[in-house]
């Protein structure tokens, strides 16, 4: 029997039926519970005509359903595609029609946007109502589906089987759908637990959108340690701190975006964190004056940040917890991303694939049991992301003697300008340490006399006082002149997708309208 995603909830169930598996917002259910809920949503959407391999989405906030949602459609057969809860209306048509997704699960949050996506989408056939309230007169209940359904054996897909269409965030522009196996995300949880590893007696803070891998991730993990995992909605700084001190969560997980709110917020400082054991991040660079602050506020907990991306099952690289150490820091590698996990081959390759020599740049590269089976229905950009049993993740990156992978940047911003390559990542670092500098995204824009000019947009922190001029200076002192920002422009906020990450294609629009880029 090849792995399955729905066996380490068998595990739980034959093995701790009563140990919590789920608390959201003061309900709490064991694995029992879960085990039986799981099995009798499943034999509702047979009932509801789920055959082996139908895509079921999901358009919802965090909650205890969102776990039960993922295992009964792997319990019935199925394959998930969760719904990016940012997107717009489009976007969300798109993924649904796609992939064929005919069944859509929906929570109070996003019942006003359900008859537009039902007038526009040609796949969408039915849905489920997944919230607290009263059920719409034209949607199934989810709780009404389990009081009329009995439970139904598990179809045990597994192995090569299709688990998941995840559509990528659109940073870049139009979400793919990336399709990933049952063993792909089993294994990826697996060898992810032996680098940070935790056991049935932690208590997971799910704070991160569970739509997104990452997230994801964090949950499957969960599952397979068969531990209690406390869920909130959505991030905010009072529902996480809320949250920690409740139910004295042991282990979270955030991108950069939310420790930065975090740690700017006054009451973090009077809250109490002192429960939380391990802080895990990633899924965007981090400035190493934002983890000082991050150690400062959980000075008892062991940090462990993660490189990945949906194309991989999330982590292929940690960082783990002794380079975060006072001691371990002085090793300089706090600005890795650490090295490859047990079972991932990583190098870095030059435009032929070929291994490149160690500190020289290149794409980072990764074959492993984790990597996607491709994007749906897109041939071309499978083939080309897919070669010789490499994923070319498009990130540039190198790697040191001891195998420490250093991310560059996404070869999709890197700037020419001049002859000179730009990494936007080294200028946003020299930016983020001006004090007036909440957060910044640099980009190239077109130039008559470079090809490309480096340009930076800047959230000012609140009160802060700093103009163009004062920042690029303060980069002249840290980087090379040809790499300094050459305009500035000043925003309130960045766009950011689901998973936290800046969309630097809409900063990019205005710039290049009319203009053809130069750089990919």
């Amino acid at each position: 029997m090849n792995l399955y995603l729905t066996q380490a909830l068998h595990r739980a169930v034959q093995q701790r039926p009563d140990a919590t598996a789920t608390i959201f917002q003061g309900r709490s259910r064991s694995y029992g519970e879960l085990g039986q809920r799981v099995a009798r949503l499943a034999g509702a959407l047979q009932r509801l005509g789920l055959k082996p391999g139908d895509r079921v989405g999901m358009l919802a906030l965090n909650s205890d359903r969102t776990l039960e949602y993922y295992l009964a459609v792997w319990w019935a057969g199925g394959v998930v595609n969760p719904v990016n809860t940012r997107w717009s209306a489009a976007e969300m048509v798109h993924s649904l029609d796609d992939c064929g997704t005919a069944l859509l699960f929906v929570d109070d949050q996003f019942l006003p946007l359900l008859a537009t996506l039902r007038a526009q989408s040609t796949a969408l056939r039915s849905c489920i109502y997944m919230g607290e309230g009263q059920a719409p007169a034209d949607m199934h209940d989810w709780e009404q589906l389990l009081r009329e359904n009995a439970p139904v054996a598990d179809a045990l897909r597994n192995g090569e089987d299709l688990a998941g269409v995840f559509y990528t965030g659109g940073t870049t522009g139009r979400p793919k759908g990336v399709m990933l196996s049952h063993s792909a995300l089993v294994i990826n949880s697996q060898i992810s637990l032996l680098a940070a590893h935790f056991d049935e007696s932690a208590r997971l803070l799910q704070v991160a959108p569970l739509f997104h891998l990452a997230g994801l991730s964090f949950l499957l993990r969960g599952l397979v340690a068969g531990c209690a995992q406390v869920i909130v909605p959505g991030f905010s700084v009072e529902s996480m701190l809320e949250a920690i001190e409740r139910e004295r969560c042991t282990k979270l997980m955030a991108v950069p975006a939310m420790l930065q709110v975090l740690v700017d917020d006054a009451r973090t400082a009077a809250a109490d964190l002192s429960s939380v054991e391990s802080v895990g991040y990633g899924a965007s660079p981090i400035t190493e004056a934002l983890l000082e602050r991050a150690f400062a506020m959980f000075p008892q907990a062991e940090f462990t940040q993660g490189y990945g991306m949906t194309e991989l099952s999330a982590g292929v690289s940690y960082l783990t917890s002794p380079y975060h150490t006072p001691e371990g820091r002085k090793l300089g590698k706090l600005s890795s991303a650490g090295q490859a996990l047990a079972g991932i081959d990583l190098r870095i390759g030059d435009s032929d694939g070929r291994e490149v020599p160690r500190g020289e740049i290149g794409e980072l590269m990764v074959r492993s049991p984790c990597v996607m089976q491709g994007y749906w229905n897109l041939p071309e950009q499978t083939a080309a992301a897919l070669r010789d049993g490499w994923m070319h993740t498009g990130d540039a990156g190198r790697m040191d003697a001891d195998g420490f992978v250093f991310i560059v940047d996404r070869f999709k911003d890197m700037i020419v300008s001049g002859g000179e390559n730009v990494y936007c990542a080294e200028v946003e670092g020299a930016l983020a340490g001006h004090p007036a500098v909440a957060a910044v995204a640099v980009i190239g824009v077109p130039s008559s006399s470079w090809g490309e000019s480096v340009h930076a947009v800047v959230v000012r922190k609140a009160g802060a006082e700093a103009d163009a001029e004062a920042l690029i200076a303060h980069c002249r002192t840290l980087i090379a002149g040809y790499k300094c920002p050459r305009s500035v422009a000043f925003i309130d906020a960045l766009p950011v997708s689901g998973a936290g990450k800046v969309m630097k294609y809409k900063l990019r629009e205005p710039h290049w309208a009319g203009h053809t880029r130069r750089v990919g």
